[in-house]
This record gives structure tokens, C-alpha cells and sequence, in this order.
């Protein structure tokens, strides 16, 4: 189908904490490069984005802090938006879920559903504070542990002994915004019937068979095999989108499904601004747009299936065409982890860096199909060897001998040479090339051919040896010289979408006006003729010292205080001897199944392979992972624990995770393949 319009979306981040490098290589990084790239092929684009700013984690930061919750919200909003607009993420809007106009949009898609019949009710035992006059989220209670006696347990699970519970179980609870005693009242809630779309979603999903990627078709073929349910879309908070018709009974839309709407209220706001409150619609209900989200991958299942089946419900819109979900970026091999001092601020790092070195090191070693890392040393080595010394160098040279030798005037050619000529010829081979590999996000692949055309550039200037035929052949030398500039002209265009402000000082250097197009096709019909005068050079890179990257690595090996002093961690348990230790039988597996347990909010079931036979594992998990994600990965487990039933269904060991007040739980995963029944010693 020919599309007349595109709509690029890119996941809205949660305005608790700063943007690191993870989040940009994830979901906002090639969502820009190919933005970049479509509009310089003329395409009818928009890219929409903007802050999530709802839920319980805002409540719980402004609770530490002391603040209310718009003061957190506006805080890492201005925060993240300066940090993308200094790393040249151009959105054509960027808007906030706390707006008015977001309030409205989720409130009639909620009361849309509702007069439809789509929605139904059921109610659940919930802690209530009667002090504060509000149900309890989870993190809002602490009470006794009801399986290790630990007194600084939460509501959902404990710290001291990692095992999961419904907060109704917590022993001795006490609130912790007013330290009252909650009781156990009854809270009513609407649900959104997922499984009635599961037979329209499943047709949609292998529509798109053949250009979806496999790690998005994989993760949502599970979650289709195992089968939707319904899903609560409201809960008992202060803080949020109220449900209409019940603003006094303190009930907001759960973030998961007002959340995805944030996209069609920034686009509704980017509207209202062009001056054209209707053009909005263009977008979202014209079948002629083409809408791609860009997102990681732990929001495939939202973008994939919970998100269309509301579009579907709500009827007139457009769903994805396409959903290119990065996996995850690490740090130096290890996940990104604030708390442990282990991350980059995108913010704090612009002020230190350019931005358009982390863009390329970032696309360069973007996670598209595999979970990558972002190394001090790799960051250095783009930037100096391939940056400095190939694009830099290129356009250096050209710039410098072209000042000095015909006063910084394109000279007139001579007659061109074959050499030449296919040089020149070559523009036309990069553009096709390129453009295929980002129609197809394949976001590497297309800066590694971009930057073959400097690479190119810097043969052919040093084979054709300007520095000779200045003397012995000045049409040659002129020749040559006219083709490099052509050839910089070029990489004005084809570098733009991975290196922006890079881009825009070639412009400047060529000197460059409204007669001088840049589209995409331009180089190939285009030609900065004789006797045209560029503008002042300009250092494209500067090199970066070994001991700035030793210093930056020592930062992350010894973290600051106060990135630690923030976590809260339990006492140390009681003092073991080896015995004890031996007496545990620790083995390698590989999940080969996964899914929910029904009617539990926090239990996964697995089916691990560990080598000499496979194992039932029921782990309190589902917080923090996707049960589709976790299959074909290899875990640690507890092997020679005696079985027990949890929900009824038998659990026949435990897996090895890791957690603490902030984060978790997070599998312990072995850093290489290993063979399955391998022991951990």
C-alpha cells in the first residue's frame, strides 16, 4: 500500500529520573535517524513523543522527597527534554500526560469504552489507610514478613527473604503515609477484556509476518499462545487521570492504558499549535498514514497487542505498520543501575562531549536484534580512528588545500577523468544503499555504508596526489578538487541523520544557500559549481585523550556516596559455615517455556531445561519481566530445594535473582553460553 503520510512515535519515558544512554539507543536514537532520513526524502512525516507522568513511582519519589508529585514531574521533564534537544532528537513534539489535553483524550476513550459495553467491573481486597483516606499501593505499606518474620517487608515483597505474597498477608502492616494501621476494604475496578481481541490481534500480528523483526513476532507470538486476559485500566491512587464518574472515590486510569494515549494527545497539541486542531486526525484515522513506534523491547507487548486492541475498540485509527523494537544497551557489560552508581546521564555527558560522537558510537553499536553495550574505550575509538581520522580528515585535507592553492574558490574542472566520473558516480550508489538499509532499520548497516563514502573520498584523494599535479597537471589538480568538494557536499546529506550538528558544519564550511538543495537525491543531480567561495573552516572532531576515558572508567568503579547512601538494604542474615554452603545444589538451565500464572499478578511459571532433566519453577517474577522474554534464557537455579506449591501449582525449585528497594527482581544470567546442568560453584 502507498502511504501519503507517516507517523513516528517513539516510547514515552517516565519523568522519575534522568534519560540515560540505554533509553537513547533503545527508542529514541533510530526513531531520529530515520526521521532525519525520511524528511530529507521530501515525506510527509511527524514524530511524536512526550512524558509519562503518572503512577506510583512518582508518588513514592515525591513522598522521599517531600515534594508534591508535579514538583518531580516537572523536574525530569525539563530535564529530559533539554537533554534531547541537546542531542539533536528532533520531535516535532513533545508533550506531557499532566496536560489537560491528555486528561481529556484518556477520559473519552474510557467513557467511549464504557457506553460501548466494552468495559466490565470485579472487586478485589485492597489495604486501606482510613488516616490518609486512600487504598495503598504496594509500596505504600510495610508490615512483618509472613514467610521469615523480617519487619521491613513491603507489600508485595520481601527483601529479607525475596519471596512474593498479596499485600493482605503482610503481618502487623502500617501505612507509610501516616503510619496508620490499614484495614481491608473491598475496591471496585474496571477491566479492558483483552482475550475478546485475542482472534483480531492474532490476524494482525502475522499480517505482518514477513518485516516484522524476530524478536518482536517471537515475544508476541507467546503472549498470543498463552492467551490474553483482561486487564485492570483502573486503580486506587491521588495521583493520575481520574476515572469520569468516580473523581470522589479516588480511582485513576492505570498508566498502562492512559499512558499510550499520550501519543494521540501530543499529536493533538502539535496540531492545536500549528494553528489546525483538526490535522490531528490526518494522522491517527487517515488510511493513507503509516504508523511506525519505535520502542525497547520490554514495551513490545503495550505496542504489539495492548495498544492495537484499543485502537481496534475504539474504531477510525490507524495501528502500527511496524513496531522495529530495540533490545537493551548495557555499560561496560553490566545493566544500567543509578542506585549502583553504574550509569551515564545523557544531560551530565553533554557537558563534557559533543553530541554527535555518542550518536554514532551509539548507532554503531546499536542492540537491533541482540542486547549490546556502550564501552568508555569503544566511545574513544569511534571518535578519534573513524570520526577524526576518516570524516574529519577527508574534509580537512579538501577544505585546507582548496584555501590555499585557488583561495578557497571551487576551481573549474578539466576534462574528468573515468576515475572521476565514477567517483561522482559513487554518490548515487551510497544514496540508494543507505536509504535501503534505513527503510529496512537496519541503522548500523546504514552508518557503515555512509561512512564507506569517506573512506572512498580519502582513497580517491590521495590516489589522485593533489599535492603533485598542483605543479605538474593544474587542470587534474582542478579536477580532483572539484570532485572532493561534490564529495563533502554529499556527506552534508547522507551523515544528517546520525550526525546532525556535524551535518550543519559542513553546510556552513561550503557555505551553502537556498540554491544548493539538501535532499536526499541531491548529490546525484546537484553540483557546487566553480567559483564558489566557502566559508571558514571548522574542526569537525577533536580527539579524545586516554586519560579522559580513565578518568570517566574510574567514576563508574568507584560510584559516590550519595548513589549508594539512596539505597535502603536489609540486615545481613546470620553467619554460615562451607558446610552449609555445599549442602546447596546450584545449576545452570535454559527456560524453554514461560508463562503467567493466572489470577496471580507476580508469579511466572518456567519450564527449565538443566541438562539432565527439565524442571517446573514457579518465580515471583512478573514485576520486572515478560514471560515471553524469558525464553531461551539461561538461569541459575536452586536445584536440591524440596518442591512446594504456590497458586496450587508445584514449584520444583528456585531461580537466583537479585533486588533491593529500587530495582528488581533481576535474574542472575550468565555472561557466556554454558551447558545446561552446569553447577555454580
Amino acid at each position: 500500500m502507498d502511504y501519503k503520510r507517516l507517523l513516528v512515535t517513539s516510547a514515552l519515558p517516565y519523568a522519575n529520573g534522568a534519560i540515560h544512554f540505554g533509553h537513547l539507543a533503545g527508542a529514541y536514537l533510530p526513531a531520529d535517524m530515520y526521521v532525519r532520513y525520511q524528511r530529507l526524502r521530501g515525506t510527509d512525516v511527524i514524530y511524536i513523543c512526550g512524558s509519562d507522568e503518572h503512577g506510583v513511582s512518582i508518588l513514592i519519589s515525591s513522598q522521599k522527597e517531600g515534594v508534591a508529585p508535579q514538583e518531580i514531574i516537572d523536574r525530569y521533564h525539563g530535564q529530559n527534554k533539554r537533554a534531547f534537544d541537546r542531542v539533536g532528537i528532533s520531535f516535532d513534539n513533545y508533550s506531557r500526560t499532566s496536560l489537560p489535553v491528555h486528561h481529556e483524550t484518556a477520559r473519552e476513550w474510557f467513557e467511549d469504552f464504557k457506553n460501548k459495553g466494552i468495559l466490565t467491573q470485579s472487586t478485589e481486597k485492597q489495604l486501606f489507610d482510613p488516616e490518609a483516606g486512600m487504598f495503598l499501593p504496594d509500596r505504600f505499606v510495610i508490615g512483618t514478613c509472613p514467610h521469615c518474620g523480617y519487619d521491613r517487608a513491603y507489600g508485595d515483597q520481601c527483601e529479607n527473604c525475596s519471596k512474593y505474597y498479596d499485600q493482605t498477608e503482610l503481618l502487623n502492616p502500617k501505612s507509610l503515609l501516616s503510619e496508620a494501621k490499614p484495614v481491608v476494604k473491598d475496591a471496585q475496578h474496571w477491566h479492558f477484556p483483552l482475550g475478546e481481541f485475542q482472534k483480531k490481534l492474532e490476524e494482525y500480528v502475522e499480517s505482518h509476518a514477513g518485516d516484522w523483526k524476530d524478536n518482536v513476532l517471537q515475544q508476541v507470538r507467546s503472549w498470543l499462545k498463552t492467551g490474553l486476559t483482561d486487564r485492570p485500566i483502573s486503580r486506587d491512587l491521588n495521583w493520575g487521570v481520574k476515572v469520569p464518574g468516580e473523581e470522589d472515590l479516588g480511582k485513576v486510569l492505570y498508566v498502562w492504558f492512559e499512558a499510550v494515549l499520550g501519543y494521540i494527545s501530543s499529536t493533538k497539541e502539535w496540531a492545536a499549535e500549528k494553528g489546525e486542531p483538526e490535522l490531528w486526525k490526518d494522522y491517527w484515522c487517515g488510511e493513507d498514514t503509516r504508523y511506525l513506534a519505535f520502542i525497547g523491547k520490554d514495551n513490545i507487548v503495550f505496542h504489539c497487542l495492548m495498544f492495537p486492541a484499543m485502537l481496534m475498540g475504539k474504531g477510525g485509527y490507524v495501528l502500527p505498520d511496524n513496531v522495529p523494537a530495540n533490545e537493551f544497551l548495557n555499560l561496560e557489560g553490566k545493566k544500567f543501575s543509578k542506585s549502583q552508581g553504574w550509569s551515564i546521564e545523557l544531560d551530565e555527558f553533554l557537558d563534557s562531549y559533543p553530541a554527535d560522537p555518542l550518536r554514532y558510537t551509539l548507532a554503531m553499536n546499536m542492540p537491533e536484534t541482540r542486547d549490546s553495550d556502550f564501552y568508555w574505550k569503544d566511545f574513544q575509538a569511534r571518535n578519534n580512528n573513524e570520526l577524526a581520522d576518516i570524516l574529519g580528515n577527508f574534509v580537512n585535507r579538501a577544505a585546507h588545500f582548496l584555501e590555499k592553492h585557488f583561495d578557497g574558490i571551487v576551481p573549474e574542472p578539466g576534462e574528468l577523468s573515468d576515475d572521476d566520473r565514477a567517483f561522482l558516480n559513487g554518490f548515487n550508489t551510497t544514496a540508494a544503499e543507505v536509504a535501503d538499509f534505513y527503510e529496512r532499520f537496519r541503522f548500523r548497516d546504514a552508518v557503515v555504508a555512509t561512512m564507506n563514502l569517506a573512506r572512498a573520498a580519502n582513497k580517491y584523494f590521495n590516489d589522485r596526489e593533489p599535492w603533485k599535479t598542483v605543479k605538474a597537471d593544474p587542470q587534474v589538480c582542478a579536477s580532483t578538487l572539484f570532485c572532493s568538494i561534490q564529495a563533502i557536499y554529499a556527506l552534508s546529506i547522507f551523515i544528517e541523520p546520525v550526525l546532525p550538528f556535524t551535518a550543519d558544519k559542513l553546510r556552513k564550511q561550503l557555505n551553502l544557500g537556498n540554491e544548493h538543495p539538501l535532499t536526499w537525491d541531491a548529490p546525484a543531480v546537484h553540483r557546487i559549481p566553480a567559483g564558489h567561495k566557502l566559508g571558514e573552516k571548522a574542526l569537525l572532531f577533536e580527539k579524545i585523550e586516554d586519560k579522559i576515558i580513565e578518568a570517566e572508567m574510574a567514576k563508574l568503579q568507584q560510584p559516590e556516596e550519595s548513589s549508594t547512601a539512596e539505597a535502603s538494604y536489609p540486615p545481613l542474615k546470620d553467619e554460615i559455615t562451607i558446610d552449609d554452603v555445599m549442602k546447596l545444589d546450584l545449576r545452570i538451565g535454559t527456560v524453554i517455556e514461560a508463562e503467567n500464572v493466572p489470577k496471580s499478578k507476580k508469579l511466572i511459571k518456567l519450564i527449565v531445561d538443566i541438562g539432565s532433566e527439565t524442571r517446573q519453577i514457579v518465580a515471583g517474577i512478573a514485576s520486572a519481566y515478560e514471560a515471553a522474554d524469558l525464553v531461551g534464557k539461561q538461569i541459575a537455579i536452586v536445584a536440591n530445594l524440596k518442591a512446594a506449591k504456590l497458586f496450587g501449582i508445584e514449584s520444583q525449585g528456585m531461580l537466583l535473582a537479585a533486588s533491593n528497594e529500587e530495582e528488581g527482581p533481576m535474574i542472575m544470567i550468565p555472561q557466556g553460553a554454558i551447558s545446561n546442568g552446569a553447577i555454580v560453584k
